[in-house]
């Protein structure tokens, strides 16, 4: 599988396996262990988490399956997010719904999850939200005394817009690695107000969540998801791809800013699907009629 690199000494794989949802599917431990193990068979090897998922319970099943073989730590790179409080029985403490960005919350938030996953860093820490009463000093001396630490060898952020991340950026001494934001054949605001273009700029391949708008592509009933159901039906047949979320899939992937999709499924056929549409090319014929399925109408 094509991997993209981040630092000079860390890359991803192109397709991510998203774990918020591992605490729905009720497995075992070791069938935790068999799934991760399996992904990495296929050539997954990025694995996302946030503290937040699960009610803040995915992260420790998923850190329980590591302890079960600690070897395959080298094999695969974390990423975890930290600045959502939630009101949850697990965290009796919080009081409301809100952002924590201050430097104490974030690294209390990394500490817990390095504790929870059973490992020793964090490949990639993301700030889930923009935070509205973020100090951008704060965070970047977060940064600094996690980096020196040897807790999170990088940073990122996660939903963030051209002036918020280039506002953080600018008081960091070390480049921000990623933007994981929500993109897909359904989901185009991303496209249309410049976001992927400011990873272009930044030279930052982004990490997609919800490629494929929350199964809207297969069961929506609006307009547009039948528009797109057509669509992907139509090139899913001219391409012989082996369904129609191939195609979802390859449409990201075809975009030149090197976009990541996250595959949240805990099914090692459907991960396994997923990632075979690095095989299918679209052209840019069928690029742009997904594109204009989306819109309802053509480019200008």
């Amino acid at each position: 599988m094509e991997r993209i690199q981040l630092t000079e000494d860390l890359s991803f794989s192109r397709f991510v396996h998203g774990l918020w949802r591992l605490s729905d599917w009720n497995y075992t431990k070791q069938e935790t262990l068999s799934l991760i193990n399996e992904a990495i068979e296929t050539g997954i090897t990025t694995f996302d988490h946030a503290d937040i998922y699960g009610s803040y319970t995915c992260e420790e099943r998923f850190g329980e399956a590591l302890a079960l073989m600690p070897s395959i730590r080298e094999k695969m790179e974390i990423v975890t997010k930290c600045g959502i409080v939630l009101e949850s029985e697990n965290r009796p403490e919080h009081r409301s719904h809100h952002y924590n960005t201050s430097k104490k919350h974030i690294i209390q938030s990394a500490e817990r999850s390095l504790a929870n996953l059973h490992t020793d860093y964090i490949d990639v820490l993301l700030i889930h939200r923009p935070d509205p009463m973020m100090d951008p000093s704060e965070v970047a001396r977060a940064f600094t005394q996690l980096k020196k630490e040897g807790k999170v060898r990088a940073f990122g952020v996660s939903n963030f817009k051209d002036h918020q991340l280039s506002m953080l950026q600018s008081y960091l001494d070390e480049k921000l690695v990623t933007n994981q934001i929500e993109v897909s054949p359904y989901e185009l605001e991303n496209i249309h107000d410049g976001t992927l273009n400011v990873c272009l700029r930044e030279r930052i391949a982004p990490m997609a969540w919800s490629p494929l708008a929350g199964g809207k592509l297969f069961t929506g009933e609006d307009d547009k998801s039948i528009r797109l159901r057509e669509s992907l039906t139509k090139i899913q047949q001219e391409t012989g791809a082996a369904s129609m979320d191939q195609v979802a899939y390859a449409w990201l992937l075809k975009h030149p800013a090197k976009i990541m999709p996250i595959i949240g499924s805990g099914n090692i056929e459907r991960i396994q699907g997923a990632a075979a549409a690095a095989e299918i090319e679209l052209n840019l014929d069928q690029w742009f009629e997904i594109l204009h399925s989306s819109m309802g109408h053509e480019v200008p």
